[in-house]
């Protein structure tokens, strides 16, 4: 596990320590983050400063307060335990999707696809707030590792979301880890039509 990865999931069971100990208090300073400019709630601090990395850009900081007030808000977190790997909103949208079985949902995810990272955090607080009134999980460390790269002209996350959302599995790898899969899958299907030839 890389240290960034390490960082990430560490933070997770940070917050996760705060739940289990009734925190309440803490749970309220970052919930005072929803609907406000990540980074912008003075209260969020303390729990969120020690975590960032030296070298973090300003998205990469605003990521760490904008999951830190989305676990405080449903603080159902999907472990990768559960699973076997870790696991993305997709996955936690494609639970919910089959649940409900309303188109909604389907619409909802479409739209934070396609939404650019200033909109994210408004877009994720409704996601979140909709996976918590049906008790969907979601994997908070993935979600974190995730947004690092949605800026990215690949758009990598997004469509590892979409595999999850409408392929046939929960589980997905990661962001981080699509490039060296997608390098395997290349090479596992020029093998196969050589091998057929």
């Amino acid at each position: 596990m890389s240290s960034g990865r390490d960082r990430e999931q560490r933070f997770i069971a940070y917050l996760e320590a705060f739940v289990e100990k009734e925190e309440r208090g803490m749970l309220a300073a970052l919930r005072r983050g929803l609907g406000k400019e990540p980074g912008t709630v003075a209260e969020m601090h303390r729990y969120v400063v020690p975590w960032l990395p030296d070298d973090a850009s300003d998205w990469q900081a605003n990521r760490w307060y904008i999951v830190a007030s989305l676990f405080a808000l449903h603080q159902g977190n999907w472990t990768s335990s559960e699973s076997g790997r870790p696991t993305n909103l997709g996955a936690s949208f494609a639970r919910l999707k089959r649940e409900t079985d309303s188109d909604s949902i389907e619409r909802r995810f479409i739209a934070m696809l396609n939404c650019d990272a200033d909109d994210l955090p408004q877009h994720l607080r409704h996601a979140i707030s909709l996976l918590k009134s049906h008790e969907v999980k979601v994997d908070f460390a993935q979600l974190l590792r995730d947004l690092r790269w949605w800026g990215s002209d690949r758009r990598t996350v997004q469509r590892q979301w979409a595999r999850s959302f409408w392929g046939r599995g929960e589980v997905t790898e990661s962001a981080e880890d699509a490039p060296a899969a997608a390098t395997a899958t290349a090479t596992a299907t020029a093998t196969a039509t050589a091998t057929a030839e």
